[in-house]
C-alpha cells in the first residue's frame, strides 16, 4: 500500500491551549523552589553537570558547578543531581532568596579549583628521589 505525502499537509494541524508566553522553555512545569550550588564549597567533581546538563554546568574559569536553568530538567533528575553531590553544595531554596545568595557569591573571593591557596604555605623543602627527605 503506498501513501500520498502530501495527505500530511493536508491534515488540520493540532492545536491546544494558546501560549501565554509564561511557560518554562523546555515544558515543564514552574517549581516552589529553585536550586542553587554554594560555589565556595563545591569541589568540581562534575557529577551535577552528568546527571542533569541542562540545568548544571561547571564553569570553565573557576571549575566550579552553576545552575543555570531553573527549569532545564525534572525535579526528579536535579534532585538526583542534588544526592550525587559528595559535599552536599547543591540545595533547594524559595526563589525570593536568589538574589541575596547571588549577592553573597559575589563577595566571596574564590580561587580556580587546583591551584595552591595563599593560606596554605608552599613546600620549601626539596623532595628526595625515595620519596623521604634526606637528613
Amino acid at each position: 500500500m503506498v501513501m500520498d505525502p502530501s495527505v500530511a499537509f493536508r491534515a488540520p494541524a493540532a492545536t491546544g491551549p494558546e501560549p501565554s508566553g509564561r511557560e518554562p522553555v523546555l515544558g515543564g512545569a514552574l517549581r516552589q523552589q529553585a536550586v542553587w550550588v554554594d560555589e565556595a564549597v563545591c569541589i568540581g567533581c562534575r557529577y551535577c553537570a552528568n546527571v542533569a546538563a541542562n540545568t548544571f554546568v561547571v564553569e570553565p574559569d573557576w571549575g566550579r558547578s552553576r545552575a543555570i536553568r531553573q527549569d532545564g530538567d525534572s525535579t526528579e533528575r536535579i534532585q538526583e543531581a542534588i544526592d550525587t553531590c559528595p559535599v552536599d553544595c547543591i540545595h533547594w531554596v524559595s526563589y525570593e532568596q536568589l538574589p541575596e545568595l547571588e549577592q553573597q557569591s559575589r563577595e566571596q573571593e574564590l580561587l580556580p579549583l587546583g591551584l595552591p591557596s595563599p593560606a596554605r604555605p608552599r613546600r620549601t623543602l626539596p623532595r628526595s628521589a625515595g620519596g623521604a627527605a634526606t637528613p
